[in-house]
């Protein structure tokens, strides 16, 4: 009995030198990505692209949508909700001919828009990749008559246009060859001590006969190395999905990417707290009394499906994605929005036309978006709006109307930026946070108009706006100097 003990005791001895280990390691790797993180934390804006076989169905299964079958929303999904075999699902890509698809229209788009980074999925749940993988036949080239590598043709794209490029990868969620993403083996030890196991995305209904440990060992690491060796200049990599994912698994991802290239930073979905920058939530933007210990990144759709869906017109606004990404900047987040072309490579016009008018936006108040940081008050207003995840949005809209009494702040070397996204009829703007006591305000300037007259009290700052405000794409920044101490 003795002798047993001691093998029970040295075993979790054992566990928890390699827990330390880990950890130790991990925060060295880390600490040493800290410049890479300021410069991702500067960036503000991006573009996510989710895109693979799912846009063929577009949402819809043998007649049924997404709805009918009882998941809404999420129409990279479908193989889950509608429990499409591996082997019907595959059979997708030989009509996955995306003749239309122009990496340099997109990226162009992207950065017309204000965007400085952009991400696509290398490789989404279904376990089909965009880019030439010699470790796996279910990729672009090998098994769709396109044959053209996707991830590559925006990852040069990227270069020649001077944006930021990474790639999304769904390491432990892998419909096609993941097995069941080890949720039996996981439920069994939670059993022992009593603990639910979620097999939310897992693959129970036609699992791969592998098992998921030669998964990680024959595909998703080798990927993820052919990611890393064949784009260089990758900076992000977004995992996702960790859930069954165990710290030993998520160390060893973190630590393959770090051996390749050590500047690459991580999303927090690589699981067991090891990410370098922190996602609040999908479709969530964070409360102003949240806290990060890192930085952050918002990520949302432009309608309410990552993937294309065909049924899906609620695009979001030119207003609806200016209030998220000066909101998020407001709160010192970076904002990713989310594109989902259909089977041929197109963008919905909607989304051309409105990230072409955001666009215009960003021309001329780029500078209070683009490496600024939140300062002391974040917004004065009267309009208050949560949106907290992808089902909320669906089912309320966005309702908000903005009033001229509405302001977000950030600030940026010097300057603090005051940004308004509605125009006062009267054309007096009074911003109270800015009362005399508070600041001493030196100089205020109108970005794309120049400097302005003003008067600051203990009611706030204020400032008779020109005429020639109305000819800005919407609302006005204040640009604000304040006098030296």
């Amino acid at each position: 009995m003795k002798y047993v003990i001691m093998l029970l005791l040295t075993a979790v001895w054992s566990g928890n030198a390699l827990c330390q280990s880990m950890e130790n390691d991990w925060d060295k790797m880390n600490r040493s990505k800290e410049h890479a993180l300021r410069e991702f934390q500067q960036q503000k804006f991006g573009l996510f692209i989710h895109w693979g076989l799912y846009a063929i169905p577009g949402g819809v299964w043998k007649g049924k949508t997404m709805e009918e079958m009882g998941i809404p929303s999420v129409a990279e999904w479908i193989q889950l909700v509608a429990k499409i075999p591996r082997g019907e699902y595959a059979d997708l890509a030989v009509s996955f001919n995306p003749v239309d698809f122009d990496a340099d229209h997109i990226v162009t788009m992207a950065k017309q828009a204000g965007m400085r980074y952009l991400v696509i999925t290398s490789k989404h749940h279904d376990g089909f990749a965009l880019f030439d993988s010699k470790v796996s036949d279910f990729d672009v080239i090998d098994a769709t008559p396109f044959k053209r590598d996707i991830v590559r043709e925006l990852y040069e794209a990227c270069k020649r246009h001077q944006l930021e490029f990474g790639v999304y990868y769904s390491h432990n969620i892998d419909w096609a060859d993941g097995a069941d993403a080890q949720y039996a083996t996981t439920k069994a030890a939670n059993d022992r001590i009593g603990k639910d196991t979620d097999s939310f995305g897992a693959n129970l209904w036609d699992p791969s006969p592998n098992s998921f440990t030669s998964y990680l060992r024959n595909k998703a690491i080798p990927q993820v190395k052919e990611l890393l060796e064949q784009y260089p200049d990758i900076r992000y990599i977004w995992f996702d999905m960790p859930g069954l994912m165990t710290p030993e698994q998520s160390y060893t991802f973190y630590k393959t990417v770090y051996d390749i290239n050590p500047n690459v930073i991580i999303a927090e979905r690589i699981g067991n707290e090891m990410g370098d920058y922190a996602i609040p939530g999908d479709n969530r933007i964070p409360d102003a009394d949240d806290q990060f210990d890192r930085p952050w990144e918002a990520i949302g759709t432009f309608n309410h499906s990552w993937g294309y869906k065909a049924y899906d017109q609620d695009w979001k606004s030119v207003d609806e994605l200016l209030y998220w990404l000066v909101e998020i900047a407001s709160k010192g987040g970076n904002y990713m929005l989310n594109i989902g072309p259909d089977a041929k490579g197109n963008v919905a016009s909607m989304v051309m036309n409105n990230l072409q008018k955001l666009g215009n936006w960003m021309a001329v108040n780029n500078e209070a978006i683009y490496g600024s940081k939140p300062w002391k008050v974040q917004r004065e207003g009267p309009t208050t709006v949560r949106i907290t995840d992808t089902e909320q949005r669906e089912k309320e809209g966005f309702k908000a109307e903005f009033t001229s009494e509405d302001f977000w702040f950030t600030e940026r070397e010097k300057y603090l930026y005051v940004l308004s996204l509605e125009l006062p009829e009267s054309r007096v703007a009074v911003v109270k946070s800015l009362a005399s006591g508070e600041i001493d305000v030196k100089q205020v300037e109108i970005l794309g108009v120049g400097k302005v007259a003003f008067r600051q009290t203990e009611e706030g700052l204020t400032i008779k706006l020109p005429k020639s405000v109305r000819k800005l794409p919407k609302g006005y920044t204040l640009k604000i100097t304040q006098s030296s101490s």
